[in-house]
């Protein structure tokens, strides 16, 4: 019987395709650690990895299987540079901020491929993303946007797309330009949580699964994380759960870090006479509400499109996307729907990550607002750089402001849920 996630629904097709998904046992009796990592995601699992490559002892749980949260469960496109546009980011943050962010996300980049590459992990990496306009007055900010990169981030690998090459290139007339991107791609993002879980077994961190941490609190010089069948002492602790944070376990977190529903169908293979992405690039449009998808290299089409800002799982998610996919692909009609699965996607208000010291020892790291396949990863990195003296770059996240969301634990979801709602009837405007 294929395992279903208790915290997400839906058979995801990378599951379905995934050769090998070793197990991992609970924790039964109290332990101790150098570090105590709570969440088995990309960031949890790759501080894990670094740490004890380190020497460091290190003990990580999870209250489900590795991958089952966003990390397993996600469209799998590595983007390039944070949530914002760099020049953006000017705006708000200056220049020299905006560039570090930049080259930041553009090492991430570089540390996952390179990792996957180390490890001997096949990851499926396709290059290529094309991000497209669902508006005709978009034009002028995307070329602006390609002319930015290339003459103020060093960045030559973007260019814009007329409205005849977008076609061309989506096999589909449904959006008016778009900018296309040789210098990032998409990956299978489970074979990277699973080949990266192996690499920090093989390190030496011991890891849990299926282990709830209940409590984190701090007494004696020491931290303490209970769970169900024991508690672990550690010197420090990494807590990243990002969408999946509970606000019993750590209530600052929670208040910062809102889950959204994101939701995925797989296709049966495509017709190769349809000429449906005949490059192999993933997509992302200019929704709010953003869809996106990309064929897989077994000619599969994974199309991510319905979002629910809550934490409920909303009802016949096959027949939504299909319908999303045939409003791009009206010749997909009678496609067939394989697979559709869900999971939360962990935002901030300001759509920035969040990096916070919530107790002396204690470090939150969450929120990449979907930007979490390379962030991630490098966050969990860069935490174990910076207990090793390596390197002191995570102070870029840990410097910026993020606030909780209005309302309190009551009202901000539903706050939360109309404001993006209004801003999803926009994208209609």
């Amino acid at each position: 019987m294929k395992w279903q996630s208790p915290i997400a629904p839906g058979l995801s097709w990378y599951q379905a395709t995934l050769a090998e998904r070793p197990t991992y046992p609970q924790l039964d009796g109290s332990t101790s650690a150098d570090v105590i990592v709570v969440g088995g995601g990309f960031t949890g699992l790759q501080a894990a990895y670094q740490l004890a490559a380190d020497g460091v002892h290190v003990v990580l749980v999870d209250a489900a299987r590795f991958g089952d949260g966003a990390s397993g469960r996600n469209g799998g496109q590595l983007g390039t540079g944070q949530h914002w546009w760099p020049e953006e980011m000017e705006h708000k943050l200056g220049k020299a901020r905006s560039l570090a962010f930049f080259r930041m996300a553009e090492d991430a980049k570089s540390h996952l491929l390179d990792f996957a590459r180390a490890q001997k992990i096949n990851i499926d990496f396709t290059p290529g993303q094309l991000s497209v306009a669902h508006k005709r007055n978009m034009e002028y900010t995307y070329r602006h946007h390609a002319d930015a990169l290339a003459e103020r981030y060093d960045y030559p690998h973007l260019s814009f797309m007329s409205r005849q090459e977008t076609a061309e290139r989506l096999g589909s007339s449904h959006y008016y330009c778009g900018l296309r991107d040789i210098g990032t791609g998409h990956i299978h993002p489970l074979k990277l949580l699973v080949g990266t879980a192996k690499a920090a077994a093989k390190a030496g961190a011991r890891l849990y699964e299926m282990t709830k941490a209940l409590n984190i609190d701090r007494a004696d010089g020491r931290i303490a994380v209970e769970t169900e069948r024991g508690t672990i002492t550690a010197d420090r602790a990494l807590i990243a759960c990002n969408g999946y944070i509970q606000e019993h376990l750590e209530p600052k977190t929670a208040a910062k870090i809102m889950p959204i529903r994101s939701f995925i169908a797989a296709t049966t293979r495509l017709p190769k006479a349809l000429k449906i992405l005949p490059g192999g690039e993933s997509v992302d449009d200019s929704r709010f509400v953003v869809r996106y998808f990309r064929k897989a290299p077994t000619g599969e089409l994974l199309f991510g499109g319905r979002e629910v800002y809550s934490a409920d799982d909303p009802k016949n998610v096959s027949k939504h996307l299909h319908r999303q996919i045939v409003q791009v692909y009206p010749q997909l009609a009678d496609i067939d729907i394989t697979h559709a699965w869900g999971g939360s996607v962990g935002i901030t208000l300001p759509r920035r990550p969040l990096v916070d010291e919530i107790m002396p020892g204690v470090t939150s790291i969450g929120g990449f607002s979907g930007h979490g396949v390379m962030l991630s990863n490098y966050c969990g990195k860069l935490y174990a750089d910076e207990i090793a003296g390596r390197s002191q770059d995570l102070g870029l996240y840990r410097d910026l402001e993020i606030p909780a969301f209005p309302g309190g634990e009551r009202l901000r979801k539903p706050l939360l849920f109309l404001a993006l709602t209004w801003f999803a009837l926009r994208d209609l405007i």
